[in-house]
């Protein structure tokens, strides 16, 4: 678990490159975070290795708790949110899951969204209320039963934005000074946003989630999730963490070590080009409507421009013709992946029903607000003419 560092204020990309890229003793001189597959680290004297297993000095025991490559991507994250501490994850659901098990408890009453990613969803309809959590999911862009909702008391406030996938916008410090009002903690995942755009832990929030396997990694080959807040936040998070056993890889912490090297510049260019995408999509006949924050046609544009410095690379559409409409389109773009993956260098696209949404029924994704129609368009960070040539040409298919 990554500690506070009394380190002077830079800026993002300046962070993303160095930001915990110190925590580790240089072997051999070398100037990259070291991959330690080391499962165990030993000690001659069992006084020191007490001192280090009981958090009195630095140190390491097991890689299931803590180890040096990981923790130099949890110092990285950490110093990107502004946050005291950060905890790392195998993937951003066990992020996800791990918060919400470590402060929920039988009775508790948890209120959130509706359209949240399709996982998350999944353990507030599915598997939180079987353990005696009340869930409460209300209208997204409803803000004042949000509101009403909290005052009716809550252990948790559990918020996404902007959401995957409609890219709807949460007023993160209207509804953080409400919660506080009523003693519930303040969850937000900034996956979408990224801390490049967006630190909710400035906005009121108390633990910020990640999954890194998206644009914190940026290229797709590593999974993993975080959680950033307080020392003492997090010290509890990072307990159910050490015991559960959902842990981050030595090799994949180092991926995103490298991948978050360039997140500032990445993240910069997706923002530019998704806001052309949109803007360029929302003229074209095939297309029925645009889903971006940094539109000003978006519902909530002024929140998102208060709480945003970019709107994200993550924009959604709705193609004419729905799903039979979808899948003529598709096929024919040239520059993007269809996978279940966002926020890395390539394009990646596809439908709710087969990305963020796969576990749900039609039926559930229709009462969340998602249409069978919808494309979610993860900008990468080709030339930004050609993803929209390429979008020219698939779309005359559809009209």
């Amino acid at each position: 678990m990554a500690g506070n560092k009394n380190e002077s204020l830079v800026g993002t990309g300046t962070a993303s490159v160095w930001a915990g890229e110190r925590t580790h003793a240089p072997y051999e001189r070398s100037t990259q975070v070291p991959v330690v597959h080391s499962v165990s680290f030993g000690y001659d004297d069992i006084d020191t290795w007490q001192a280090v297993s009981l958090g009195k000095e630095e140190g390491h025991i097991y890689s299931r708790n803590t180890n040096p490559t990981v923790r130099a991507f949890e110092e990285k994250i950490r110093a990107l949110e502004g946050a005291q501490a950060a905890t790392s994850f195998s993937t951003g659901m066990a992020a996800i899951s791990a918060t919400l098990f470590t402060f929920l408890r039988s009775g508790d009453r948890v209120v959130s969204i509706k359209d949240s990613y399709g996982g998350t969803n999944k353990l507030f309809t599915e598997f939180l209320p079987g353990f005696g959590v009340r869930p409460r999911l209300c209208d997204t862009s409803d803000f004042q039963q949000l509101e009403q909702e909290i005052r009716l008391g809550c252990k948790l406030l559990y918020l996404e934005t902007p959401t995957n996938p409609t890219v709807k916008i949460v007023d993160i410090e209207r509804l953080a000074r409400v919660a506080h009002d009523v003693g519930a903690l303040v969850v937000v995942d900034n996956t979408f946003a990224t801390p490049i755009n967006q630190n909710p832990l400035a906005l009121g929030a108390d633990i910020v989630l990640h999954s890194a396997t998206k644009f914190l990694g940026g290229h797709a080959d590593a999974l993993g999730g975080a959680a950033c807040g307080s020392k003492e936040l997090v010290q509890e998070i990072y307990h159910f963490r050490e015991i559960n056993g959902a842990t981050l890889s030595p090799g994949d912490a180092y991926n995103l070590l490298r991948g978050m090297k360039t997140l500032s510049l990445r993240v910069s260019r997706q923002n530019d080009s998704a806001l052309k995408i949109a803007r360029w999509l929302q003229t074209h006949p095939a297309v029925d409507q645009v889903n971006y924050p940094g539109l000003e046609s978006h519902a909530h544009h002024e929140v998102a421009a208060r709480q945003m410095r970019g709107f994200g690379g993550i924009l959604s559409f709705s193609v004419k013709g729905g799903l039979p409409g979808i899948k003529r389109f598709l096929p024919q773009l040239r520059y993007a992946h269809r996978a279940a993956n966002l926020g890395c260098v390539e394009t990646v696209v596809g439908p709710p029903s087969v990305t963020s949404h796969v576990e749900c029924s039609a039926e559930e994704r229709a009462a969340a607000g998602i249409p069978e129609g919808l494309v979610r368009y993860s900008t990468g960070i080709e030339d930004v003419e050609d993803l929209i040539a390429d979008l020219q040409q698939a779309l005359a298919t559809v009209s």
